[in-house]
């Protein structure tokens, strides 16, 4: 196992990708903390990683819109065994639909609320635990948004591409304490999120889901949606040794949708 009793983070594992990513990192021997609003989902979690085989997780219900409640985080994490290995940073929301005349200030807010602002408050309290171990790895999912333009979705693009700016400097910033950061960007993951962006493309374009769905499918060389499991692989990757030479790096997993 890559990732024998290391102390993992990972935010939003209660549901959709960050599941299979704290499944995966549990069966590769990690410890698991799982840090997500959605408590009944993130024991479901908990459960799973315990019956693929893995060590028992823990829970912690945390707001990533709250400082307190992440400098909660990880004083909890650290009773566990008074360190922690690897953060993953996967919490995220979709933000609005609509072109940027319709954009509320509240929803700009709220979206880099979560996807920006709670990953850099996530690191900036692990990161002094990580100082002084002498090593750590930390990995940031952005997505294929972060690298292209997505009409209808600024906030969500402009909250991605930031991910990938603070992924590169903190691995500048940190190398020299042997702690890699690195991100992962994802195409379109079948799941729950993906059904929700795709109704509000139907509602803004009048397309049929058919249509819609057919369309973001054909965007790819593989014809497909991305299964959350791939993400999963990559991430319990970079979290490993093998990955060792690889910091500042944001890898697609994009069934080719985008190719640098």
């Amino acid at each position: 196992m890559r990732l024998e009793n290391q102390v993992a983070i990972v935010t939003g594992g209660g549901q959709g990708m960050g599941r299979q990513i704290a499944l995966r990192l549990g069966q590769e021997g990690a410890i698991v903390a799982i840090a997500d609003i959605n408590e009944e989902g993130s024991w479901e979690t908990a459960e799973k990683i315990v019956r693929a085989g893995g060590k028992a997780a823990r829970v912690i219900p945390t707001d990533l819109v709250s400082e307190e409640q992440i400098k909660n985080l990880v004083q909890a994490v650290l009773k566990i065994d008074d360190r922690i290995e690897i953060l993953v940073n996967n919490s995220g929301i979709m933000g609005p639909v609509k072109p940027v005349e319709e954009i509320t200030a509240e929803e700009w807010d709220a979206t880099f609320a979560v996807n920006l602002r709670g990953m850099f408050l996530c690191c900036k309290y692990a990161v002094p635990v990580m100082k002084k171990q002498g090593r750590g790895s930390i990995v940031n999912i952005s997505s294929i948004t972060g690298k292209r333009p997505l009409t209808q979705r600024l906030p969500y693009a402009a909250s991605k591409m930031g991910v990938i700016g603070l992924t590169r400097t903190l691995a500048a910033e940190l190398g020299k304490w042997k702690i890699r950061v690195n991100a992962v960007c994802p195409g379109a993951v079948a799941g729950p999120r993906l059904d929700l962006v795709m109704e509000g493309i139907m509602k803004f374009s009048g397309k049929s889901r058919e249509q819609v769905m057919a369309e973001r499918a054909e965007a790819s060389p593989l014809r497909t949606f991305i299964d959350a499991k791939y993400i999963a692989a990559v991430v319990a990757f970079l979290c490993s040794e093998d990955a060792a030479m690889m910091t500042g790096q944001d890898i697609n997993v994009s069934a080719g949708t985008v190719m640098d």
